[in-house]
């Protein structure tokens, strides 16, 4: 059968057999056995399923990558130990020195001080644009070297809505793939591969977990790009004499991506997460959809009564009727827009400061999307090593205030916000 997202969030990935646990269980093991050399042999030829070592799977962690999978769409999965990780290995996996990649400037902070300045140190350059350039302005920054576009479907923290559509046709037109982490809309709200997305990533920490107990990374593969095209992807199309000639294309046909990132990048990095962090992201994932829902519906309001309020300079939230992303929203995100609002407190950074320094039901804390609502000033925290011009290429002023609204009750988190601008 196929399922509907809810039940999939529920029943995906993990389906116990006769007399077998009916609880996804924690595999704690970091080796397997075997009873042949022959069988083990052709694990290692990758000509066989199965795992052969938990530096590069481990059954809980495949069956919670199954139900990512399920969730996105995708033909496959690939948990790792952080976003970050997440986002790297996706990158290397088709992305060599010398070349380069398009990214939206709009993305979280770290992740921008890992294009361009990690990967730099690599020799992979990436080539930021904006959404208010012109169509010449962005092609200019593509060559032959290009290898994919990335961003956020709602960028962190400047919460703008990605035209995944508009990106897509970009991307394609230099027949390389878009990449999107999906992070903040989470498959509940937003599945990329619907609107033309190749690859999607997700930090697993935030939404997905919901509890704010495990850091975590998923790489999702759409199966839909076709990397044999213009010879781009040699990693992909060519053999791989790490594994006796295997061509990924060739072998794994649709799956091909995020097999070599498995059996290649995480053989070698060695960034898959714990069977107990997977085992916790499954606890999350089974009620994702209800958190989603209430998520997005308590951030409604409140940013409606910001809105509103006399003491405060701006808010910044897609699904309001002002925000400038207001139809992107209707289009990619009609079922909520997550539970994430940017504003600003008039005083600027000290009303800013003052106003976090009040809040009681709220906490200051360096996280985002989970089930408790926070806050936090990026300028002077999670941002604080970019620059004043890359802080405003990235949507972020001084007096930004990030508040990630729970799923408490909403007439208590807008009291508490009440009674610390009155203070601020």
């Amino acid at each position: 059968m196929s399922y509907k997202k809810e039940t999939q969030c529920v029943q995906a990935g993990y389906t116990p057999g006769n007399g077998e646990p009916r609880v996804l269980p924690i595999y704690q093991s970091t080796t397997y056995k075997y009873d042949s050399s022959e069988h083990l042999g052709k694990l290692f030829d990758l000509e066989a399923d199965g795992h052969m070592y938990s530096r590069i799977s481990n059954p809980t962690v495949s069956h919670v990558e199954e139900k990512i999978a399920a969730l996105e769409g995708g033909v496959g999965a690939l948990c790792t130990t952080s976003g970050q990780a997440a986002n790297l290995l996706a990158i290397l996996n088709i992305t060599s020195s010398g070349e380069n990649f398009v990214s939206l400037s709009s993305i979280y902070g770290g992740t921008i001080n890992l294009f361009a300045v990690t990967l730099k140190r690599l020799g992979i350059e990436v080539r930021f644009i904006t959404p208010d350039m012109t169509d010449e302005q962005v092609e200019a920054l593509f060559d032959d070297k290009t290898r994919l576009v990335f961003g956020e479907t709602i960028a962190n923290p400047a919460l703008d809505v990605l035209d995944i559509e508009k990106y897509a046709k970009i991307a394609h037109a230099h027949n390389i793939p878009l990449v999107v982490d999906n992070t903040f809309a989470t498959p509940v709200l937003c599945r990329p591969f619907e609107f033309g997305a190749d690859i999607v990533v997700h930090s697993t920490t935030k939404y997905m977990d919901g509890q704010a107990t495990v850091v975590g990374g998923v790489i999702v593969d759409s199966g839909n790009f076709d990397w044999t095209v213009d010879n781009k992807f040699p990693g992909l199309t060519e053999p791989d004499e790490s594994y006796h000639g295997v061509v990924y294309t060739k072998n794994f046909g649709k799956a091909a991506y995020i097999t070599k990132a498995r059996v290649q990048l995480m053989r070698d990095f060695g960034v898959l997460p714990p069977a107990v962090s997977a085992f916790l992201l499954n606890s999350g994932l089974t009620t994702l959809h209800l958190r989603m829902e209430r998520h997005s519906e308590n951030a409604l309001k409140v940013a409606k009564y910001l809105e509103n309020n006399d003491k405060v300079a701006w808010v910044n939230y897609p699904g309001l009727e002002s925000s400038k992303d207001f139809e992107l929203a209707k289009k990619y995100l009609p079922g909520g827009c997550s539970g994430v609002i940017s504003f600003g407190v008039k005083g600027g950074r000290d009303a800013a400061v003052k106003f976090m320094d009040s809040l009681k039901l709220a906490a200051i804390v360096v996280h985002v999307a989970d089930a408790r609502t926070c806050v936090l000033h990026p300028a002077s925290t999670t941002h604080r090593q970019l620059t004043d011009e890359q802080l405003v290429a990235a949507g972020i002023g001084a007096d930004l205030v990030r508040m990630s609204i729970g799923i408490e009750n909403v007439d208590d988190i807008i009291e508490d916000i009440e009674q610390a601008l009155c203070q601020a």
